[in-house]
Protein backbone atom coordinates (compact mmCIF):
# COMPACT_ATOMS: atom_id res chain seq x y z
CA UNK A 1 0.00 0.00 0.00
CA UNK A 2 2.69 2.55 0.75
CA UNK A 3 4.49 1.74 -2.76
CA UNK A 4 1.30 2.24 -4.06
CA UNK A 5 1.00 5.70 -2.35
CA UNK A 6 4.52 6.44 -3.16
CA UNK A 7 4.20 5.89 -6.58
CA UNK A 8 1.15 7.71 -7.00
CA UNK A 9 2.28 10.75 -5.45
CA UNK A 10 5.23 10.46 -7.57
CA UNK A 11 3.40 10.58 -11.21
CA UNK A 12 1.07 12.89 -9.36
CA UNK A 13 4.46 15.50 -9.32
CA UNK A 14 5.72 14.43 -12.73
CA UNK A 15 2.35 15.47 -13.96
CA UNK A 16 2.38 19.02 -12.62
CA UNK A 17 6.14 19.90 -13.31
CA UNK A 18 6.63 17.91 -16.74
CA UNK A 19 5.34 20.68 -18.52
CA UNK A 20 8.52 22.98 -17.02
CA UNK A 21 11.41 20.00 -18.11
CA UNK A 22 9.78 19.90 -21.61
CA UNK A 23 10.96 23.35 -22.67
CA UNK A 24 12.08 23.32 -26.59
CA UNK A 25 13.18 26.74 -27.26
CA UNK A 26 16.73 27.46 -28.36
CA UNK A 27 15.84 30.89 -26.20
CA UNK A 28 16.14 28.42 -23.25
CA UNK A 29 19.26 26.93 -24.12
CA UNK A 30 21.04 30.31 -24.67
CA UNK A 31 20.08 31.38 -21.32
CA UNK A 32 20.68 28.19 -19.40
CA UNK A 33 24.29 28.29 -21.25
CA UNK A 34 24.67 32.07 -20.43
CA UNK A 35 24.01 31.19 -16.49
CA UNK A 36 26.84 28.17 -16.91
CA UNK A 37 29.51 30.23 -19.15
CA UNK A 38 29.66 32.81 -15.26
CA UNK A 39 31.83 30.00 -14.62
CA UNK A 40 35.70 30.34 -16.24
CA UNK A 41 35.93 26.34 -15.14
CA UNK A 42 32.60 26.20 -17.50
CA UNK A 43 33.82 28.48 -20.02
CA UNK A 44 36.90 26.95 -20.56
CA UNK A 45 35.41 23.71 -21.69
CA UNK A 46 32.80 25.24 -23.39
CA UNK A 47 36.12 27.01 -25.66
CA UNK A 48 37.60 23.39 -26.04
CA UNK A 49 34.68 20.71 -26.09
CA UNK A 50 33.79 18.40 -29.54
CA UNK A 51 29.87 19.02 -28.59
CA UNK A 52 27.63 19.44 -25.74
CA UNK A 53 24.03 19.09 -24.60
CA UNK A 54 22.04 21.35 -22.59
CA UNK A 55 19.40 20.58 -20.27
CA UNK A 56 17.42 23.98 -19.48
CA UNK A 57 15.15 22.50 -16.74
CA UNK A 58 15.65 18.79 -15.27
CA UNK A 59 12.47 18.36 -12.38
CA UNK A 60 13.39 16.61 -9.52
CA UNK A 61 11.26 14.49 -6.94
CA UNK A 62 10.31 11.71 -5.28
CA UNK A 63 8.41 9.97 -1.88
CA UNK A 64 10.23 7.33 -0.77
CA UNK A 65 10.34 6.24 -4.61
CA UNK A 66 11.77 9.61 -6.95
CA UNK A 67 12.92 10.74 -10.53
CA UNK A 68 14.02 12.66 -12.55
CA UNK A 69 12.94 14.20 -16.13
CA UNK A 70 14.12 16.95 -18.60
CA UNK A 71 14.36 17.57 -22.21
CA UNK A 72 17.42 19.10 -23.83
CA UNK A 73 19.11 19.25 -26.92
CA UNK A 74 22.49 18.41 -28.14
CA UNK A 75 25.11 20.67 -29.90
CA UNK A 76 28.49 20.53 -32.17
CA UNK A 77 30.21 23.08 -33.35
CA UNK A 78 27.34 24.97 -32.12
CA UNK A 79 24.68 23.64 -34.31
CA UNK A 80 21.75 21.81 -32.92
CA UNK A 81 22.25 17.93 -33.83
CA UNK A 82 18.85 16.49 -31.81
CA UNK A 83 17.05 16.41 -28.93
CA UNK A 84 17.83 14.47 -25.99
CA UNK A 85 15.54 13.07 -22.57
CA UNK A 86 16.66 12.25 -19.81
CA UNK A 87 15.14 9.83 -17.01
CA UNK A 88 16.38 9.06 -13.73
CA UNK A 89 14.47 7.10 -10.96
CA UNK A 90 15.57 5.80 -7.52
CA UNK A 91 14.36 4.44 -4.41
CA UNK A 92 15.39 5.25 -0.50
CA UNK A 93 14.74 7.85 1.92
CA UNK A 94 13.70 11.47 0.24
CA UNK A 95 11.14 13.70 0.35
CA UNK A 96 10.34 16.97 -2.05
CA UNK A 97 11.29 18.20 -5.25
CA UNK A 98 14.07 20.53 -7.00
CA UNK A 99 14.84 21.84 -10.44
CA UNK A 100 17.85 22.44 -11.60
CA UNK A 101 20.39 23.18 -14.78
CA UNK A 102 22.51 20.56 -16.60
CA UNK A 103 25.32 20.43 -19.01
CA UNK A 104 27.38 17.87 -20.37
CA UNK A 105 30.31 18.23 -22.33
CA UNK A 106 31.92 15.78 -24.79
CA UNK A 107 35.93 15.47 -24.98
CA UNK A 108 35.96 14.14 -28.35
CA UNK A 109 34.00 12.86 -31.54
CA UNK A 110 34.27 8.68 -29.85
CA UNK A 111 32.53 10.56 -26.61
CA UNK A 112 29.53 12.74 -27.98
CA UNK A 113 29.12 9.67 -30.93
CA UNK A 114 28.41 7.34 -27.65
CA UNK A 115 26.42 9.65 -26.14
CA UNK A 116 24.13 10.44 -29.36
CA UNK A 117 24.17 6.58 -30.80
CA UNK A 118 20.21 6.62 -29.28
CA UNK A 119 20.59 5.31 -25.82
CA UNK A 120 23.02 6.37 -22.97
CA UNK A 121 23.72 5.77 -19.08
CA UNK A 122 26.08 6.65 -16.39
CA UNK A 123 27.57 4.42 -14.26
CA UNK A 124 26.60 4.20 -10.66
CA UNK A 125 29.66 6.20 -9.40
CA UNK A 126 28.92 9.56 -11.44
CA UNK A 127 28.82 12.46 -10.22
CA UNK A 128 28.28 16.00 -11.77
CA UNK A 129 30.21 19.10 -10.72
CA UNK A 130 28.00 22.14 -9.22
CA UNK A 131 28.34 25.59 -10.30
CA UNK A 132 26.66 28.24 -8.11
CA UNK A 133 25.85 31.77 -9.80
CA UNK A 134 27.87 33.47 -6.26
CA UNK A 135 30.06 30.78 -4.79
CA UNK A 136 32.38 32.97 -2.86
CA UNK A 137 29.21 34.27 -0.88
CA UNK A 138 27.63 30.86 0.01
CA UNK A 139 27.42 27.85 2.51
CA UNK A 140 26.49 24.51 1.49
CA UNK A 141 25.79 21.06 2.67
CA UNK A 142 29.61 20.21 2.10
CA UNK A 143 30.95 22.93 3.72
CA UNK A 144 31.75 26.52 2.52
CA UNK A 145 31.89 27.37 -1.54
CA UNK A 146 35.78 27.28 -1.27
CA UNK A 147 35.61 23.24 -1.36
CA UNK A 148 32.92 23.80 -3.94
CA UNK A 149 35.39 26.00 -6.13
CA UNK A 150 38.46 23.39 -5.43
CA UNK A 151 36.17 20.77 -7.12
CA UNK A 152 34.97 22.77 -9.77
CA UNK A 153 38.67 23.80 -10.55
CA UNK A 154 39.96 20.43 -10.72
CA UNK A 155 37.10 19.70 -12.76
CA UNK A 156 38.29 16.98 -16.03
CA UNK A 157 37.12 14.65 -18.34
CA UNK A 158 36.05 11.23 -16.82
CA UNK A 159 35.65 8.80 -19.90
CA UNK A 160 35.63 11.75 -22.70
CA UNK A 161 32.57 13.39 -20.43
CA UNK A 162 32.12 16.38 -17.93
CA UNK A 163 29.12 17.39 -16.21
CA UNK A 164 27.90 20.47 -14.42
CA UNK A 165 24.54 21.02 -12.46
CA UNK A 166 23.58 24.69 -11.42
CA UNK A 167 20.40 24.77 -8.96
CA UNK A 168 17.23 26.86 -10.00
CA UNK A 169 15.64 28.75 -7.11
CA UNK A 170 18.07 27.06 -4.88
CA UNK A 171 21.68 25.51 -4.16
CA UNK A 172 22.90 22.00 -5.23
CA UNK A 173 26.67 21.26 -4.65
CA UNK A 174 26.35 17.60 -5.44
CA UNK A 175 24.56 15.46 -7.97
CA UNK A 176 24.42 11.64 -8.04
CA UNK A 177 24.09 10.72 -12.57
CA UNK A 178 24.18 7.20 -11.46
CA UNK A 179 20.99 5.61 -13.33
CA UNK A 180 20.09 9.07 -15.54
CA UNK A 181 19.17 7.19 -18.92
CA UNK A 182 19.31 9.28 -21.98
CA UNK A 183 17.67 8.50 -25.16
CA UNK A 184 18.84 10.72 -28.21
CA UNK A 185 16.93 11.73 -31.14
CA UNK A 186 18.77 13.42 -34.19
CA UNK A 187 17.16 16.45 -35.76
CA UNK A 188 16.25 15.16 -39.37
Amino acid sequence: MLIRSAILALITLFSCIGPVAASDDAADDKKALASFMQSDVVARFHESAFGYAIFPTIAKGGIGIGGARGKGRVYRNGKRTGEVTMTQLSIGLQLGGQAYRQVIFFQDERAFNEFTSGSFEFGAQAEAIAITASAGAQLGTEGTSTSANEKQSNANYHKGVVVFTMGKGGLMYQAALGGQKYEYKPDN
